[in-house]
């Protein structure tokens, strides 16, 4: 891909924020979303016109373009002219298919707007929801583009009353998103329209595009649109009289906010510090000459280069050989060299300013979610609150080398995967020594995979995939009592179920421990109803919905303890009793400690085995039992076929939630244990003769049927090298 010629041009441009715009592509798998976007590289000089729509160039990974998909976010600044003046876009293709949710999630944090792509004859699917409430969350404006209108009129031959009525219900069906997840505050204002210019109507893979000023300004109506199909001429006119790039990227700059207009209204949602401070008041108004700060929000591992951070440079402007500070990782690093990215390729630059997306080279220990500041900030600076994903791996897979001599390069392999994804997990079983992959889908794991073979060369064997479980409980413990090896420490714990508000706290980012305590207890007081006194004293949150709360009164040398305390949560959240799976929406309360007055007496070694043994008594007593995953499965098929897919889906578990006609095409959607769907492709295809699209979602977690418990619990004590008996509560209950 050749460079942008107008490089200078656009480096001068990012220092003026009103002309600036960061933008999502953001969609359901397959709606066009990459295509439109070869167009708007085209218009930028990035790409032949003559291949806009068939070149996808900015997956450039092998794999993308062989699969049709998107698989990596891209960034690219391009330059675009609205009314004589020039804006610089700063732009991120995502993927759509929902293994990859979790990079749609990263790159919102970096973005102010959403194109938000919908095919016209699918119109909002379930992947659309997904990514439209992703984007509201964090606070990102969102604009429409109908795609596809070429499909309802070549193929499907509608009339132009009855394109008229399937358009306004797609609108309807959008702006019911935004009612339902959107911010109070924007609500009515981000509804979309074609009325307000909001709502751009078109064709990616023929190049076209139209709002209702464009067809008014060149004295148009959409029965042109119609002769032109019927004659023949769309091809070699349509692109010129209503070019692509003009209807969308004059949508983007005429509706979408710039930084000045955006960090004010999103900092306070994204970041929880004070926006009395030098840097809340430096955020708000995207301050170049502030002090810096910056939200990572993709983490690559170049080959080349090493570590490549992407992120957001909300406040102040980074310069190479600047000294800056990471707060997660607690190092200072020096910038070894500034960049924006045009695709695939880096464009080093002197420096990027604040309300625009920068490339940094040098900072080898950044993950994703992380915050960037000077080093003069490191104790001041509120970290970004960590970065949330709607979805969590549910399927994962045993690899290892075919030639033991490889493992050290597998590895590092994993490692830098798991850096570049956070969604991809790697664990290592210390029974069985197994390094286990565990990602959103079997085709997360396949591409991951594929790219151990061929990115890293590396030969691989792999298991057949198993599906993730978690472990909770279904009723309060008593009050059970850890006692230290030294047996000169005592520990008393209960457990109960943790309540549906605050989960969805935890969920939402509302409460973790990366909040202060003062804002956790306001929170678990005012929207979860928690007694001030429990509200104050929690003291742990894990990653998968669980928390600790301190209920001692008066104990003598438990702060010294509580961090071993804590570790031993955290260790048992996990490693659940049943069968070493994760820990889920379970509340653990401290009750009371008796502790030895010299601290020799008292370190982790003896805090830790105290703790894990009284909990454990605790989760044993309170009948646990084991979550499965939930896929959410749509199914896009002929008529014809619905019997065949509700039989298949209902065979397996499922449960079927409803029906929808659109057009000529049946949309079935259901419920369906993963569990059930290892396999579910070639079932799929035999049952439907091959004519069903479908794509599954994880949705969430529901107890496995009794009658299987027991069954699925051995399995995995098997696979996981356990003894086969689940153990008792008397195993781990002590007396005084």
């Amino acid at each position: 891909m050749p460079k942008i010629k107008k490089i200078s041009e656009l480096v001068e441009l990012m220092e003026k924020k009103e002309q600036i715009r960061n933008i999502g592509i953001i969609a359901h798998i397959d709606h066009g979303k990459t295509t439109m976007t070869d167009s708007l590289l085209a218009e930028a000089g990035l790409l032949s016109p003559t291949l806009a729509g068939q070149a996808r160039a900015l997956d450039y990974l092998e794999e993308e373009q062989k699969r049709g998909i998107t698989i990596k976010m891209a960034n690219i600044s391009l330059l675009h002219e609205v009314g004589g003046r020039p804006y610089v876009i700063n732009l991120i293709d995502t993927p759509g298919h929902v293994d990859f949710t979790g990079k749609v999630t990263r790159a919102l944090r970096a973005i102010d707007g959403a194109v938000v792509v919908v095919d016209a004859v699918e119109e909002v699917m379930v992947q659309t929801e997904t990514v439209t409430r992703q984007a509201l969350e964090e606070r990102v404006k969102p604009v429409l583009f109908i795609n596809k209108i070429d499909r309802l009129i070549r193929e499907l031959k509608l009339t132009p009353d009855q394109i008229q009525k399937k358009l306004a219900r797609t609108i309807r069906s959008f702006n019911t998103l935004i009612d339902l997840y959107g911010d109070p505050d924007v609500r009515d204002k981000w509804k979309v329209s074609a009325e307000g210019g909001t709502v751009t109507f078109g064709s990616a893979l023929h190049r076209w595009g139209f709002n209702i000023k464009m067809m008014q300004e060149r004295g148009l109506k959409f029965s042109d649109i119609l002769e032109f199909y019927k004659t023949g001429k769309w091809e070699k006119e349509l692109s010129k009289l209503l070019p692509l790039h003009e209807a969308v990227l004059g949508m983007v700059v005429n509706n979408l906010p710039t930084p000045l207009e955006a960090q004010p209204f999103r900092i306070p949602k994204i970041w929880e510090g004070s926006m009395e401070s030098d840097t809340g008041k430096a955020m708000a108004d995207c301050n170049e000459g502030g002090p810096i700060v910056m939200c990572v929000n993709k983490v690559i591992v170049d080959p080349h280069a090493g570590v490549v951070c992407t992120g957001r440079v909300f406040s102040g402007t980074i310069h190479k050989g600047d000294e800056i500070y990471s707060i997660s990782s607690r190092k200072k690093y020096r910038v070894q060299q500034v960049g924006i990215y045009m695709g695939a390729f880096r464009q080093p630059v002197d420096a990027v300013s604040a309300g625009n997306i920068a490339a940094l080279l040098g900072l080898d220990d950044v993950r994703a979610g992380d915050t960037i500041v000077l080093p003069e900030y490191a104790k001041a600076m509120v970290p970004f609150e960590r970065i949330k994903y709607v979805s969590e791996p549910v399927i994962t897979i045993a690899i290892e080398p075919e030639r033991p001599r490889d493992l050290p390069s597998l590895i590092n392999a994993m490692h830098t995967l798991s850096v570049e994804d956070p969604n991809l997990v790697v664990t290592i079983n210390q029974e069985t020594g197994e390094y286990l992959l565990s990602g959103m889908g079997e085709l997360h794991l396949e591409i991951t995979c594929k790219w151990i073979r061929e990115n890293f060369k590396i030969p691989i064997k792999t298991s057949s995939p198993t599906v993730v479980y978690r472990e909770t409980i279904t009723k309060t413990s008593p009050s059970f009592m850890g006692k230290s090896p030294n047996k000169h420490n005592k520990i008393w714990f209960e457990v109960e179920k943790l309540d549906g508000k605050v989960v969805g706290l935890i969920k939402s980012g509302e409460i973790s421990e990366l909040r202060s305590s003062k804002a956790m207890a306001k929170v678990l007081r005012e929207e979860a109803g928690w007694p001030t006194l429990e509200a104050r004293n929690v003291v742990g949150v894990s990653d998968h919905l669980d928390v600790l709360v301190d209920a001692t009164k008066g104990a003598q040398y438990l702060r010294e303890v509580m961090g071993s305390i804590r570790s031993a949560f955290h260790w048992i959240c996990k490693e659940g009793p049943l069968a070493e799976e994760r820990l889920r929406e379970v509340k653990v309360r401290l009750i009371k400690v008796l502790l030895h007055e010299d601290p020799a007496h008292r370190g982790p070694a003896q805090m830790m085995p105290a703790t894990r043994q009284a909990i454990f008594a605790a989760l044993l007593s309170a009948e646990p039992t084991l979550l499965e995953p939930i896929y959410k499965i749509q199914v896009r098929i002929p008529p014809d076929q619905l019997g065949a897919v509700t039989g298949l889906v209902t065979s397996k578990r499922g449960a079927i939630v409803r029906v929808e006609q659109k057009g000529p095409i049946q949309f079935v959607t259901g419920h369906i244990p993963v569990a059930e769907t290892l396999g579910l492709a070639s079932e799929m295809r035999a049952a439907t003769s091959g004519t069903a699209f479908w794509q599954l979602t994880f949705d969430h977690w529901a107890r496995v049927p009794k009658s299987l418990e027991p069954k699925v619990v051995a399995q995995i004590r098997k696979r996981k090298g356990l003894p086969p008996e689940v153990p008792k509560a008397e195993r781990y209950i002590v007396r005084e």
